[in-house]
């Protein structure tokens, strides 16, 4: 199973867009998750046109109708891989150790919020990821995104520069 991993799109923002490299990928998925910040609805909307399944929580910046239409928190299991999904994962102090208490039954974690890419996994193998973002780098060298490769209980990361 091929996942698709974005977060803080901030979206509409002046002549802003997905990049075609995010796009094709975001297409070309079996499913993709978003981890919160999208801004408006019909971004929710226009990335769930894209064909595959779309699996998102809300951010700190969604409009209301967006926070009541996406949950905080999702857990769930993908090929025999337990996967949560939150936005703002708390300060970088203890983030592994934190969510792995917030999620026992996880394997992994995707986050957003910092727009800073990250990958960490502890000594059992739990994981934490977080795409950064395709669209608003802030203090980030590039835009990125992420995608996860699910198979039979084995969940890999890669973090992809666009």
């Amino acid at each position: 199973m091929l996942v698709a991993i974005i977060s803080d799109t901030h979206l509409p923002r002046g002549s802003r867009t997905l990049p075609p490299a995010c796009t094709a990928r975001l297409r070309s998925a079996d499913l993709i998750l978003h981890a919160g910040d999208f801004s408006a609805l019909t971004v929710v909307e226009e990335l769930c046109a894209f064909g595959p399944r779309m699996l998102a929580v809300h951010g700190n910046v969604d409009e209301p109708a967006v926070r009541l239409q996406l949950p905080e928190v999702i857990e769930i299991e993908l090929d025999g891989s337990v996967v949560a999904m939150i936005h703002d994962a708390g300060p970088a102090p203890g983030r592994l150790r934190r969510l792995r208490a917030m999620f026992p039954d996880a394997d992994a974690v995707v986050f957003g919020h910092s727009h800073i890419p990250l990958h960490e996994t502890d000594a059992d193998g739990f994981q934490i990821f977080n795409p950064g973002s395709p669209t608003e780098r802030r203090r980030s060298p590039d835009h990125t995104m992420g995608l996860a490769h699910i198979k039979r209980g084995s969940i890999s990361f890669e973090l992809v520069v666009l």
